[in-house]
């Protein structure tokens, strides 16, 4: 646990140094990052959320949050199995029976807690060479309005053998977040977006907080426009608008939408404690390394939470998520008092490594205790 110490004018002026390097030196459209501690909110942002009109980004826009979905699943799936509605040890075949099978997956070793911490061994469909030829290069803009079912990314996952015995590995895998979409839903009777809505986004007032509808293109509020070089690395490719497509091929593996406050609340709630009882909280927060070149480098991995140590000494806690055209972070202090929430509206250049420069800008005046 950390405890909030005052910090320097220069932390701040450090911050906006990163965002403004995003787009002077790394060519990024627009980026932001909003700070909630004790003091308040502070809101810095460089560049445009618009590259026709010049828009500025604002604090309230709603952009696509990927990964960071997951930290929205693994809540829904610990707060069911606080309320004994389904349980961490419960297998996949339980409460999918038939899905998952062939090719040497056993869906009857596959538990759910296997599956929240990337322990399944499940291939992560996302990978699939014929996923791929749709999602990067110049075919995604002919297929970005593919519709997938959650079982059609399910079929695609095990067409391939896993890459380890359940509870044997750690490898990321949108596949078994995905799944978790699926028992949700086969739980409660209700659709994933129904209970993300009820227990999490109106409880909390998380007014831009939503899962898309499967055939919902664009962004429902105000919003950036979200630029993509399809994953082409040469210095020279060519800039697309994907802001509408559908995001059914994440689902509630990283197909949400939100907001820099609304992330900002959630994380402080979740961290301070404030969504989950005592017993499934740590289960969420029992964090190990990941393996070696398996996801970023010196991270940690709960149940769909994630860590990371800035160099003042201080861990942060919270996920990051990326998608076509949006890359965002959100970390912050394990008692939730200092959050950070970020975002950039274009997906190359390493976003990533500018998010890491905020966070440890930021938490430089934060001490571990």
């Amino acid at each position: 646990m950390t405890k909030p110490v005052p910090q320097q004018r220069s932390s701040r002026a450090a911050v906006q140094e990163v965002l403004d390097r995003a787009v002077n030196g790394a060519g990024l459209p627009g980026m932001i990052a909003q700070v909630q501690d004790r003091r308040g909110r502070w809101f810095a942002t460089a560049g445009v959320a618009d590259t026709a009109t010049g828009r500025e980004r604002l604090p309230h826009e709603q952009y696509r949050i990927g990964s960071t979905t997951k930290t929205f699943t693994a809540t829904l799936t610990l707060q069911l199995a606080a309320e004994h509605t389904l349980s961490l040890d419960d297998t996949v075949e339980h409460w999918l029976p038939g899905l998952v099978g062939g090719n040497g997956n056993d869906a009857g070793a596959i538990t759910v807690r296997h599956l929240l911490g990337m322990t399944s061994g499940l291939f992560n469909y996302s990978v699939d060479e014929g996923l791929l030829s749709r999602h990067y290069g110049p075919a995604f803009l002919e297929h970005r309005y593919d519709r997938f079912s959650p079982e059609q990314l399910v079929e695609i996952a095990t067409a391939h053998a896993p890459d380890f015995a359940p509870g044997e590995g750690w490898t990321y895998s949108n596949t078994g977040y995905i799944l978790l979409g699926l028992i949700i839903e086969q739980a409660t009777g209700r659709t994933f977006a129904h209970q993300l809505e009820q227990r999490i986004a109106r409880p909390l007032e998380l007014t831009g907080t939503y899962v898309p509808g499967d055939d919902e293109y664009g962004l429902r509020g105000p919003h950036p426009r979200l630029y993509s070089k399809n994953f082409l690395t040469a210095p020279d490719a060519e800039v697309h608008d994907v802001t509408e497509l559908n995001t059914s091929f994440a689902w509630s593996a990283g197909g949400m939408v939100s907001t820099a406050g609304d992330l900002n609340r959630f994380f402080a709630e979740l961290l301070g404690g404030r969504l989950l009882p005592p017993a499934q909280q740590e289960e969420m927060f029992a964090a190990r390394p990941t393996p070696e070149g398996k996801w970023l480098p010196g991270a940690s991995y709960g149940l769909g939470m994630s860590a990371m140590t800035v160099s003042s000494g201080v861990t942060v806690w919270g996920m990051g998520g990326a998608i076509n055209g949006s890359f965002c972070y959100t970390y912050g202090t394990r008692d939730g008092e200092h959050v950070v929430a970020q975002s950039v509206n274009g997906d190359w250049n390493d976003p990533i490594g500018l998010f890491t420069q905020v966070l440890e800008a930021e938490f430089a005046g934060e001490r571990a205790v």
